[in-house]
């Protein structure tokens, strides 16, 4: 029994210099009880994000018309239709984050200028 509680100990003081948990529950040993996490406070931008995540788009998807940038963020943040090949509805976003988020990222959910006009450029020969 010994043996364990030494290995409970020591896993949650690893546990405590990675900052997974507590330094007072790992004082306290491996019968401690940790309080409730608090919610992590997501930015506006990443409230967008993540809206559209859980409504299904995906990075990478825009072969398949969920594209979380291309298909869900975009329109949101720029006020535009989806495209054609869209194949999920876009979340109901409130329009006070919408805002939030352009004030505090104005870039946030435009193309990416070298990738917009699909062209790529090569150096001279």
């Amino acid at each position: 029994m010994k043996r364990f509680r030494l290995s409970a100990f020591l896993t949650i003081t690893a546990l405590s210099v990675a900052g997974l948990v507590s330094h007072s529950a790992a004082q306290q040993g491996p019968s401690a009880t940790q309080p409730p996490a608090s919610p992590i406070q997501q930015g506006p931008c990443e409230q967008i994000m993540a809206a559209c995540q859980q409504a299904g788009f995906v990075r990478g998807g825009a072969k398949t018309g969920a594209g979380l940038a291309v298909d869900c963020v975009r329109p949101i943040v720029q006020g535009t239709a989806q495209r054609p090949k869209a194949s999920k509805a876009l979340p109901q976003v409130d329009p006070q984050i919408v805002a939030a988020c352009k004030a505090s990222n104005p870039n946030f959910g435009k193309a990416d200028p070298q990738r917009a006009g699909k062209t790529q450029q090569t150096a001279p020969q």
